[in-house]
């Protein structure tokens, strides 16, 4: 942080900003807790109006610090309009959109030195809005074994992907060429080409993904610890106005918290998933993504290839496209284990979609053929 003297005009003017956004915070939660008619709910609302408060202090501070005036607030059309529809039709309406902006809150402190400790509360009251949103436990519920299950099976769902990839683009590449009426070891060269492009750009791609993603998460859990242990009785009170939106009485979220603060080891990975939510042990491996995914996408890619290995001219053709549609099926049929669809509307849904880039680039490649034919 800028000593007094050093700071410029645009810090000045950021902080003022701050300052504002944080009025707006707790006019808004003080007008949701006033239309709140659930005691507990709205009681939740009031503890966050004063974090809020402490926000807004900070910037205060920073702003006297630096010889500065602290603006004056003045209600803004934003939060009369919330607190209107939250009276009118109840704050479970309004909910969402409060959350997503606590999340741009989050955002807009990350890269400020200042806001040291704000960015992680700001996140903690967004999960704790979310929790508070109607059929939110269900919600979470399914949303953690579905997270669970992808991050768990990162291969897995990496495999799966990657074979419907490397299956449609080779088929498509294959049946261009055919299409193109060219010789049947061209045909085999061009397939045999697409898998080995595919696959190494597959592999690489799903890496470079898999190992951001991952570096993203581990920056986060330490910012976490970091926040920890600089103040934990902050983290205390967010983790307990967590508990307390999904339902536990005040009383038993904060002894709960604090016996889980008071445990380092237990602590970290909690706030991960509370706060985060991250399961710090399922972060998933981009080496396994990029191994699976480059296999995955070989086997894929060879099917439309492996009857040009054997035979030529319109059996090849018509094998590789019998091949390509059974796989395109039994693909989409597994792709439903991630889904909500049913095997079969899956499977065909994937097989009308190869038939038809394959019928595209099979025209492209007649028509082609055709041109430079004569």
């Amino acid at each position: 942080m800028a000593s007094p003297d050093k700071l410029t005009a645009a810090d000045v003017s950021r902080y003022r900003q701050n300052y504002l956004v944080e009025m707006d915070g707790i006019t808004l939660y003080r007008l949701l807790s006033k239309a709140e008619k659930d005691a507990e709910r709205a009681a939740i609302f009031e503890r966050i109006a004063r974090v809020e408060e402490r926000h807004a202090q900070r910037w205060a501070r920073l702003l006297q610090q630096a010889g500065a005036d602290v603006p004056p607030y003045r209600l803004s059309l934003r939060v009369r309009l919330l607190g209107w529809l939250a009276r009118r039709f109840g704050t479970h309406r309004v909910l969402p959109i409060i959350s997503a902006m606590e999340g741009r809150d989050d955002a807009g402190y990350l890269d400020q030195p200042e806001a040291e400790g704000l960015p992680a509360q700001e996140r903690a009251h967004s999960r704790a809005l979310r929790a508070m949103e109607p059929a939110a436990l269900s919600r979470q519920t399914i949303a953690g074994r579905e997270g669970h299950m992808l991050m768990q099976g990162g291969g897995l769902r990496a495999a799966v992907f990657g074979i419907n990839d490397g299956l449609v683009s080779n088929f498509s590449l294959v049946m261009g060429f055919a299409g193109a009426e060219a010789k049947p070891e061209y045909i085999l060269l061009a397939g045999i080409a697409g898998l080995l492009a595919g696959s190494f750009s597959m592999a690489a791609g799903e890496y470079i993904s898999m190992r951001a993603q991952r570096e993203l998460f581990e920056q986060q859990i330490k910012m976490e610890k970091e926040e920890l242990e600089m103040s934990p009785k902050e983290e205390e009170e967010e983790l307990s106005l967590i508990y307390q939106a999904k339902g536990l009485p005040e009383h038993e979220a904060s002894l709960l918290a604090r016996r889980i603060i008071a445990n380092p080891r237990t602590a970290i990975d909690t706030l991960a998933r509370e706060e985060l939510g991250l399961d710090p042990s399922q972060l998933g491996s981009p080496w396994v993504a990029a191994a699976s995914s480059f296999s995955a996408f070989v086997m894929g890619a060879l099917v439309p290839v492996i009857p040009y290995l054997f035979t030529s001219g319109a059996l090849a053709r018509g094998a590789s496209a019998l091949l390509s549609c059974l796989a395109l099926f039994a693909t989409g049929a597994i792709i439903s284990i991630f889904t909500a669809r049913g095997p079969v509307a899956s499977g065909l849904r994937m097989l009308g979609i190869g038939l038809l880039a394959s019928t595209v680039t099979y025209g492209a490649g007649w028509l082609f053929g055709v041109t430079v034919g004569g």
